[in-house]
């Protein structure tokens, strides 16, 4: 076994799992991957919780005292994922106190329906920022054209958010926009900006996903030679503009009022195609002041056989602007693509949710006796 995840630590990039339930947190499995396997965050997401939350174990209780209260089924939902959220917080806390911030952070969704109303969006995460009560938390908003927006105004509150749901070059420069803007607006309320900190998660596999199916039905030999390169491209390109706005005059006026950086966050790094390497969306996209949430499977994996050969980003931009561009000339639009993806993306949250509110209404209603 390789002591990969600790080079990966060394090489600046923060791991984070991609998974929550409370048996990890009761048993000691999510402290363990602290203390073991250099993890130093947790975000989750509606199929997390949905996944966590319909196996069942470690609810029942909860569940039966929401029944016996006759809560709504929405309030339960919140009830028990902000618990999950708050009780990892504070196994997370000594982390976070260590990195005076920066890690051991926990992030939660808001309602993925009211991902297209920006007042409903900025309600629902004053509200989950108030449950968890926890500095260590991280309010999720999906970057949405709606969601910019909100993610201004939540940041101007001074609470902390982990933008989700980026595939776009174009929509991660607008949230960085979005991001600093928000900033501004909190320095303007005299609050201190070295207590808000922010994550920007650009998806990376679902990119592949998507444009590997158009190039095989494409079908020539230029189409499939550009199999599997565009997600890695594609997040390269996006930590280029990264290090041009932190670059920039107007971030480095917020940098001297003591503003942290959004550091960009790699999720959906789990590999879909097994052709590929299971860990190549952790070994291709190393660079110092990022973060890479992975799914336990692809943790262990690089934990096992993880490669890591130093940054594998700065460099390397004029390679991954070819490589999209060769996209459009095969037929491949990448504005198409990503698009579609953002849209996916929040239908997929949304499925997933209504899943988790179904499955904890019948729960509620076997324990409650069937009553209305």
């Amino acid at each position: 076994m390789t002591d990969a995840l600790k080079r990966l630590s060394q090489e600046g990039v923060a791991i984070w799992l991609d998974d929550l339930s409370r048996s990890m947190i009761t048993s000691g499995s999510l402290g363990e991957l602290l203390d073991q396997q250099h993890v130093v965050g947790v975000t989750t997401n509606p199929s997390i919780f949905q996944k966590a939350i319909s196996a069942g174990e470690g609810y029942e209780e909860q569940v039966a005292d929401l029944a016996a209260r006759r809560v709504t089924v929405e309030e339960a939902v919140r009830m028990i994922t902000t618990s999950d959220v708050r009780d990892a917080a504070d196994v997370l806390r000594p982390v976070y106190e260590a990195t005076g911030g920066l890690d051991g952070r926990v992030s939660i969704e808001v309602d993925p329906r009211l991902a297209h109303n920006t007042r409903a969006t900025v309600a629902e995460a004053k509200q989950l920022a108030w449950l968890v009560d926890r500095p260590n938390t991280f309010i999720k908003i999906p970057a949405t054209r709606a969601g910019l927006p909100a993610i201004t105004e939540t940041i101007g509150r001074g609470i902390s958010v982990n933008v989700t749901l980026i595939f776009s070059l174009e929509r991660y420069r607008e949230v960085m926009d979005a991001y600093q803007a928000g900033l501004e607006q909190a320095a303007a309320k005299g609050l201190d900006l070295s207590t808000i900190y922010s994550v920007a998660s650009f998806f990376v596999s679902r990119v592949d996903t998507e444009i590997d199916k158009r190039l095989a039905a494409i079908g020539t030999e230029e189409a499939t030679a550009l199999r599997g390169k565009a997600a890695v491209a594609n997040a390269r390109l996006a930590y280029q503009a990264y290090e041009e706005a932190i670059g920039a005059d107007r971030w480095q006026a917020l940098s001297r009022s003591g503003a942290n950086p959004q550091r960009p966050l790699w999720a959906s790094t789990g590999v879909k195609d097994p052709a590929y390497p299971d860990t190549l969306y952790v070994t291709e996209l190393v660079a110092p002041g990022t973060v890479n949430t992975m799914p336990g499977a692809t943790l262990r994996a690089t934990e096992d056989h993880g490669e890591i050969a130093g940054d594998t980003i700065r460099g390397t931009y004029e390679r991954a602007r070819a490589d999209l561009d060769a996209l459009e000339k095969v037929g491949v639009s990448y504005d198409e693509v990503v698009q579609l993806l953002e849209d996916e993306g929040v239908d997929k949250f949304e499925t997933a949710w209504t899943g988790l509110l179904d499955s904890t209404k019948a729960e509620l209603e076997r324990l409650a006796g069937g009553e209305d």
